[in-house]
């Protein structure tokens, strides 16, 4: 076993499929304690059966306001501790439609909005408050979603839009709470795969990464800066 998350417990929004299952996995590996939220009943099953005793699984919305709260209240009740959030975009059943601005809809843009950043800020905003309520520092981790285009080769107008804002948001709260010792960061990525990203949440959740705040990390393979020469 790595020891790099030993002592560290660890909420995991989206974290009983894709690149949030995978990360805790890794987490686990690394000697966290980790409580993985997901929508889907049969999901958070499975990943609790997966990452073994040292992890519980919540189902919840993270849309929702308590989802975030419910799931750090079980971690410090299991585990004695809430030390990072890790907040994954989670893998929707019907995703929400997006594409060229002429054709996207009211709904389909609230929904990617709703999915992408209203549960993200509701799972930081929750980290926060319990971070200052226990008068501890603490990191949070947001993985920032993906705008990969659709299979039609249409633009992700909802979904490029929520990115540069989870970015933007980060770096805020970054720059606001870090007196109180809490670290967020952000990884950003359109390429890689789960288990390509899971070394550099590791690492931004240890006490390695204890002077790294308000940072964006590409984990793309080069492609942004290939792209930039051409």
């Amino acid at each position: 076993m790595e020891t790099w998350l030993v002592n560290k417990s660890i909420v995991v929004i989206g974290g009983t499929t894709g690149a949030g299952l995978s990360a805790a996995q890794a987490f686990v590996k690394n000697g966290a304690n980790v409580v993985v939220v997901g929508r889907n009943p049969e999901s958070c099953l499975m990943a609790e059966l997966n990452l073994g005793s040292n992890a519980r699984a919540k189902q919840g919305d993270a849309t929702q306001p308590q989802t975030a709260l419910d799931a750090i209240q079980l971690c410090i009740r299991e585990f004695g501790s809430f030390d990072a959030l890790y907040h994954a975009p989670e893998d929707h059943e019907e995703p929400a439609t997006d594409g060229p601005l002429h054709n996207l809809g009211l709904e389909s843009w609230r929904k990617t909005l709703d999915q992408n950043l209203t549960s993200l800020m509701l799972s930081n905003q929750a980290a926060v408050r319990t971070f200052m309520g226990m008068n501890k520092g603490g990191s949070i981790l947001n993985l920032s979603p993906e705008i990969a285009s659709t299979e039609n080769h249409l633009a992700t107008h909802a979904r490029a839009t929520s990115k540069a804002a989870v970015i933007g948001f980060s770096k805020s709260i970054a720059a606001a709470y870090a007196g109180h010792d809490i670290r967020i960061n952000v990884i950003a990525t359109d390429t890689a795969m789960p288990a390509d990203i899971d070394g550099a949440a590791v690492y931004l959740l240890s006490d390695y990464a204890r002077f790294t705040n308000g940072q964006v990390l590409v984990v793309d393979g080069g492609r942004s800066v290939l792209e930039e020469q051409y």
